[in-house]
Order: structure tokens, then C-alpha cells, then sequence
């Protein structure tokens, strides 16, 4: 997953074209699954290309997030930024709409809960970091930083 940043903005990827999308709505970063023999560092090139036209030339491993949902298979997501890329922002993107979108509007969108968490650490500059989210359906139910339990607003 990567947030691109330019003008005090983070690039937006707003999930409404998918049937049957556990984002479906939700606004998130560019980004997908790995395939085959790629790094997470492959993953992230490929991803942003395939979903913004963008090749990416300046990016940063911010930290791994284990998403624990009831029911399915645990997830980990490596979470970067990007400041430095080549080429223009295509407009059409499968997987939804891309939009820039101001910091301090983002929590204002529909999220899940747990990117605010990881949007505070961006924002605050955080070392390298490995955040764990538990879910129960829409519902974060814990939330781990670097090992230790976050006593998050919403919980």
C-alpha cells in the first residue's frame, strides 16, 4: 500500500467499481496483492503503475500492518510513502476513483478505522513501525504498536 504526497496532499484511491470489495467505499492508497516471486518492493512499483500511470522514483518503507479480521485469513500489508515519481496521474483506475485529498480533510472520508492510526504515525514522522489491527467486521477491536497495546479513541 502507498500514499503518494504532494502539496500537503495524499493521493486517494476511493473503492466504487469492485462487486464484492471488502473496501467497497472506503477510501485507501494504491496498491494490491503480490505476485509471484515479487518483493514488497516489486509489488509497490507494479501496484502504482497498473492503478496510476505513475512510476514511482522516490519512495519509503514506512511499516508493516497485520490486519486480523474474524473469519479470514491474517493480512500484512507493508505501508509506503512517495514523493518522487515520473509520468501523469491516469484518471481511470479499476479499482476506483483517484482523487488528492488535503491531510487534514483525509479523516474525514470513509476509512477504516485503523488508517487513522497509521495516518497519525505518518503524520507524526514515526520510525519504521509494525501496527497489528483486530477486527470484528467494520469494528476495530485492538489495536498493537510495536508490540504494545494502543489505547486508540474509538476503542
Amino acid at each position: 500500500m502507498c500514499y503518494l504526497e504532494k502539496d500537503n496532499c495524499w493521493l486517494m484511491l476511493h473503492r466504487v467499481k469492485k462487486e464484492n470489495d471488502v473496501n467497497k467505499d472506503k477510501w485507501i492508497g494504491v496498491g494490491g496483492h503480490a505476485e509471484a516471486y515479487e518483493s514488497p518492493e516489486d509489488c509497490l512499483l507494479r501496484e502504482v503503475k497498473e492503478e496510476t500511470g505513475l512510476t514511482l522514483t522516490g519512495y519509503r518503507f514506512r511499516g508493516i500492518v497485520t490486519f486480523a479480521l474474524k473469519g479470514v485469513e491474517t493480512q500484512y500489508m507493508c505501508l509506503y510513502t512517495a514523493t518522487e515519481w515520473m509520468g501523469e496521474l491516469e484518471p481511470d483506475c479499476r479499482e476506483g476513483v483517484l482523487e488528492w485529498v488535503r491531510k487534514d480533510e483525509v479523516n474525514n472520508l470513509e476509512l477504516w478505522e485503523g488508517d487513522k492510526v497509521f495516518f497519525k504515525l505518518l503524520e507524526e514522522d514515526a520510525p519504521f513501525f509494525s501496527l497489528k489491527l483486530v477486527y470484528d467486521g467494520n469494528n476495530l477491536r485492538e489495536c498493537v504498536l510495536n508490540g504494545s497495546p494502543l489505547h486508540w479513541p474509538s476503542l
